[in-house]
């Protein structure tokens, strides 16, 4: 018996509406870092974002201008990501809160050191890039495809890269 292998209809990794909407958000801020404070209805109208969205991302902030608290060359697009989507792992069990033994193939498992390579190569390239580089090359910035829907938590740690002015 032969057994092949058919292209599945659809597979796809991507970058979560929060993440996404996130990280334009904060390139906006980045573009703005040193020209004072930018209100969410800025961001919203220059990015063609819903405000209530943005609003959502920003929440523990209060309503106002915002700026960022570092120079946009110092914070990575991992950063931004970990704050308002979490950790980037493309399985569970290459997360750094897995828990060993939860998995009943864990020693048998065949692919998890191409799950583990695909993580470090997602960090790397999330950490070596900047808002700074998405400020100055927006064909990068507009390269991230979100995902079509929009999560209700909100991204509580965004106040650690934004301060409310």
């Amino acid at each position: 018996m032969t057994v092949g292998i058919s292209a599945p209809a659809s597979f796809s990794m991507r970058v979560s509406s929060k993440a996404h909407y996130g990280l334009r958000m904060m390139t906006e801020f980045a573009r703005s870092y040193g020209k004072g404070p930018m209100s969410l209805g800025e961001v919203s109208r220059t990015e063609h974002l819903p405000l209530s969205y943005l609003e959502q991302l920003a929440a523990q902030l209060r309503h106002g201008g915002y700026r960022l608290t570092r120079h946009p060359a110092s914070i990575s697009v991992l950063d931004v990501v970990r704050v308002v989507e979490g950790e980037v792992a493309p399985v569970e069990c290459v997360a750094h809160d897995y828990v060993p033994g939860t998995c009943v193939r864990e020693g048998d498992c065949a692919s998890q050191t191409l799950w583990r390579r695909l993580k470090a190569s997602i960090d790397a390239v999330l950490s070596e890039t900047t808002l700074q580089e998405l400020v100055a090359d927006r064909a990068l910035a507009d390269s991230f495809i979100p995902l079509p829907l929009l999560s209700e938590r909100a991204g509580r740690a965004v106040a650690h890269e934004v301060a409310h002015v």
